[in-house]
């Protein structure tokens, strides 16, 4: 791999040429610089959800069959043979979510649409009654004075299209689908979102067989699939443009988060070309509309195959970039060809109750920056941050999950950093609103500030819902 020039970083904000002590990016026009621990007036405040994780009702309404109901009916997919047939009954139990949510004061809710509630068999006769729903939920979350921010796919797929997402097909079926989901619905919502984490629907599901459909794919192959993954995305942005002409358009992207171990010009510097090179393959594409050379080098005979036009559509203009943000890598400069070393976690790195789940609150500052300065978004949001933790109710019934708090409050002092220092971060989306079905992992991890009761489905909110309900009320760190 050859050594990356700064013209091949893409275009970078011109406040970036001083970074590495000389000064702070500036300030957008007209921005009003925030101090302390607050964030800016009109800063989105808000819950994520996903229709797979918590609606249930999987039979209802002519909701067709998944991908993911397939999977997780297959004995030792996920833990304990769970699956999303009830989830948290939110197909029912919606209201009762949204008085969550006015409980704690949020202005906006992430929620996905189910891609087999609206086609069934993933294409053709759309369902009625699957809109309908769709429609009472969001005149619900409109009625409380809450705005929603809708992904169109995360990760449902209909079981019914042939070859998912190996065929090329898929593509352009989705982008049917949100060409109609955002016509019907663009009176009730102005932010779309596309797609939900290429590396978990693409790499997961068909290179490494972890997730749904469980496929292990040789290298060319699951390369094809990555590619039909952002096509479908940048054709499904072109769509929602031509049927929701005053809608925002983004996507919600886990892109690894690069930080450097040292904050000196050389880490720093290694940290961005890590952001670059290691998200080659999503949201560097389709941040710059081409496959770097880099990575179509790296894979050689393996590098997937394009049709003309296709780079065009990936490449469509985005009005924000989604950042599901978690958990860090650590980057240090060395003298290889691609001047960067990707740290191991020492045996001792702390961990939440998911194990894959490292502490490391500085990576919502650093996925922030690094984004920021190689691409220049037009606007960021926070779309998923949040953590599992070993819930338990306490004799009288409370749940003091004291560690989740700890992992908020300090991300939230990262993110505020960033927010000060002039980039361009709208709000954010805490994941999750309500423990829910944690896909392979099943129900035995909670990433939720409300504890659901599996059995009786009863809402409890934790000791964090009532520290982001503070947060929010101040629009500050507390």
């Amino acid at each position: 791999m050859t050594r990356l020039t700064r013209r091949e970083f893409g275009k970078v904000a011109a406040a970036s040429a001083a970074l590495a002590g000389a000064g702070l990016p500036k300030l957008s026009q007209g921005q009003a610089p925030v101090t302390g621990r607050q964030f800016p007036p009109g800063f989105v405040w808000g819950c994520a959800t996903a229709a797979y994780q918590i609606e249930g009702g999987v039979h209802e309404g002519g909701r067709g069959q998944s991908i993911w109901d397939v999977f997780s009916h297959t004995p030792g997919k996920t833990w304990h043979g769970d699956t999303g047939d009830v989830a948290d009954d939110s197909y029912h139990l919606y209201k009762e979510d949204v008085r969550l949510l006015k409980n704690l004061g949020v202005g906006g809710y992430r929620m996905s649409i189910a891609w087999p509630r609206i086609f069934p068999e993933g294409k053709g006769q759309p369902s009625q009654a699957g809109l309908d729903y769709y429609k009472r939920v969001l005149d619900e979350l409109l009625a409380n004075r809450i705005t929603p921010y809708v992904t169109l796919f995360h990760w449902d797929l209909p079981a019914a299209l042939a070859g998912g997402w190996q065929s090329r097909a898929t593509a352009q079926a989705f982008a049917d689908y949100a060409a109609y989901v955002s016509r019907q619905l663009s009176d009730r919502v102005q932010h779309f979102m596309t797609t939900n984490e290429f590396v978990c629907f693409t790499d997961l599901g068909y290179k490494v067989g972890h997730f749904a459909p469980g496929l292990k794919l040789p290298s060319a192959q699951a390369n094809q699939v990555r590619h039909h993954g952002i096509l479908a995305h940048g054709l499904a942005v072109q769509a929602i443009r031509a049927n929701a002409p005053t809608a925002q358009v983004g996507l919600a992207e886990n892109a690894q988060v690069f930080v450097p171990v040292i904050e000196d010009r050389a880490n720093m510097e290694a940290a961005r070309r890590a952001t670059r090179e290691e998200n080659a393959p999503f949201l560097t594409t389709l941040l710059e509309g081409a496959y770097p050379s880099s990575y179509l080098e790296r894979e050689g005979a393996n590098a997937p195959r394009v049709q003309p036009g296709d780079m065009k559509a990936i490449g469509s203009r985005l009005d924000f970039v989604g950042l599901n943000v978690y958990t860090p890598r650590y980057i240090r400069a060395d003298g290889s060809a691609r001047g960067y070393a990707i740290e191991p976690y020492p045996a001792s790195y702390p961990h939440m109750a998911s194990p894959w789940l490292y502490l490391g609150p500085e990576c919502i500052y650093w996925a922030v920056r690094n984004v920021s300065e190689i691409w220049g978004p037009r606007g960021i949001y926070i779309t998923e941050n949040g953590c599992s933790s070993a819930d338990a109710l306490t004799p009288d019934g409370r749940i003091e999950d004291t560690d989740r708090i700890m992992y908020l409050r300090n991300h939230l002092t990262n993110l505020q950093r960033a927010v000060t220092e002039g980039f361009p971060v709208r709000g954010y989306f805490l994941w999750s609103l309500l423990d829910n079905f944690e896909w392979t992992d099943g129900y035995s991890k909670r990433f939720g500030i409300h504890y659901v009761d599996y059995k009786t489905l009863k809402r409890t909110p934790k000791r964090s819902a009532e520290w982001y309900r503070s947060a929010i009320a101040r629009n500050a760190v507390v």
